[in-house]
C-alpha cells in the first residue's frame, strides 16, 4: 500500500490515524505540528500527506504552502483532517493546495475511500 505522513498536534488523533490507515495496510509517518511535518517531509517520499489546519508553531495552511514550494510535493495529494467547518477556510486551504477536506471526527471508511480516491 501507500507511504503516508499523518501531521497533527493531538496524539490521541495520531493514534486513530494510525489505526486506521496501518490496519488498512498503509505505512505510517507522523509529525506532531506543521514545522515538524515539514522536516519529517523532507526526509520521506509519502504518497500522500494527512494534516490538521490548526496547530501549534506552524499551522496547517501554512504547511501546506511550505510543501506545494518543494518540487517533490508539488503533486502528492494533500488532505486537510480538521474541526474546522468554515467553508472561508477550506476555499483558503484549496487555493494553498490542498487536494480535499474532512471533518473530524472522520468516519475511518469515508478516510480510507478519500485515499484510495486521490491515489488514483
Amino acid at each position: 500500500m501507500a507511504q503516508i505522513l499523518t501531521i497533527d498536534d493531538s496524539a490521541t488523533m495520531r493514534q486513530l490515524l494510525r489505526t486506521t490507515l496501518a490496519d488498512a495496510g498503509h505505512h505510517v509517518i507522523e509529525a506532531k505540528d506543521g514545522v515538524e511535518g515539514l522536516q519529517v517531509a523532507h526526509g520521506c517520499s509519502p504518497r500522500v500527506v494527512i494534516t490538521d489546519i490548526n496547530m501549534p508553531r506552524m499551522d496547517g495552511l501554512t504547511l501546506i504552502k511550505k510543501l506545494r514550494a518543494i518540487p517533490e510535493y508539488k503533486r502528492i495529494p494533500i488532505i486537510v483532517l480538521t474541526t474546522e467547518i468554515d467553508g472561508k477556510k477550506k476555499q483558503i486551504a484549496k487555493t494553498a493546495g490542498a487536494t480535499g477536506w474532512i471533518t473530524k471526527p472522520f468516519d475511518p471508511p469515508k478516510l480510507l475511500a478519500a485515499i484510495k480516491r486521490v491515489l488514483g
